[in-house]
Parts: structure tokens; sequence; C-alpha cells
């Protein structure tokens, strides 16, 4: 059955307590990522991301999702590459760090540019150069298609994160 989007906003209204449905949702544990961009003006974009999958390997695509009420959606959604750097279990700083508002949530971030211009992180557990490739309708999010034109495994153990907090590998 394919439901149309007035179909799942009245079956959203239905759901009286979100809070509750967000903590359900939090039972499945999530690697952490924060994909970067640039903005049409040139300016190094950041964001945390736990809404990553990967989709397929040929052709290598990932999807991300962003509210649209973030206040970097616009310069996201104008983006034509994205960085996907899967954080590693000790970069929880940087989770939070991107999770926050801020001018500038590059100061005191090491890190390096793709040949595409967009901020690669150092020390994340692996780094996927992207292009976008569709973005669709997700109710209150955006949901990003990636194509993987690059990526790296560092052999680093991922940032993991369920039920309102970090795990660690031995949780």
């Amino acid at each position: 059955m394919q439901l149309d989007s007035s179909t799942v906003i009245a079956r959203a209204a239905a759901i009286p307590d979100t809070r509750a449905l967000r903590n359900a949702f939090g039972a499945f544990p999530t690697g952490v990522t924060v994909v970067t961009a640039l903005s049409p003006e040139g300016t190094p974009l950041g964001v945390t991301v736990n809404s990553f999958a990967s989709v397929s390997l040929a052709p290598p695509l990932v999807l991300w999702s962003q509210a649209c009420s973030s206040p970097s959606h616009t310069a996201f959604f104008q983006a034509r590459t994205m960085v996907i750097n899967i954080l590693s279990e000790d970069q929880s700083w940087l989770s939070a760090k991107f999770s926050r508002p801020g001018d500038d949530r590059f100061s005191g971030i090491d890190f390096t540019s793709a040949a595409c211009g967009t901020p690669v992180l150092a020390g994340c557990a692996a780094t996927l150069v992207c292009s976008v490739a569709d973005r669709y309708y997700g109710g209150d999010h955006t949901i990003f298609l990636c194509g993987v034109n690059e990526y790296e495994n560092h052999h680093r153990a991922p940032l993991i994160f369920a039920g309102g907090s970090y795990l660690k590998r031995n949780d």
C-alpha cells in the first residue's frame, strides 16, 4: 500500500505523545556522523546526524535526513557535495559541538578539505565524500540521497548512540 503525504500527516496527528515515540525510536542504536558541506558563499557547514544509512553498493548510495527547521537547512539543501564523517567512539565531544547552535563550529577543530572543498574531520572512523543525487520530502525533514564518490575507512571503532546516550563497545 502506497501512502500519500496527507495520509502520513493524518496518522502522525493521531500520535498524542511524540516524546514517547522519540523514546521508542531511541531503542534502535545508531552510529553518529557529522555531515559537512559548504554554504553557497563557501563557508564550512557541519551538523550532527544519526539519521544516516547505507542504501546501495552498486551504485554506492547513502542517505541522511535533516530537520527542515534547522538553521542550516537551506544551505545544506543548496549544497552539491557533502562529506559524511562517521565519528569514532572518542569523538562524542565533536557530536556535541556540531549539535549545538554556534557561529563557528569549526573553531578549534582539526580538519582538511576534500578535492571539492568540503571539510573532512580528522580522527573519524570513516569518511565518505559524496555528491547529492536527490532530495526527498520526509515530513518535517528533508531526506538527502547521496552518491559516494570517495571513501576512507580509518579502522576506528564508531561512536554509537541509543536511548539518549552514547554507548561504549562493551555496553
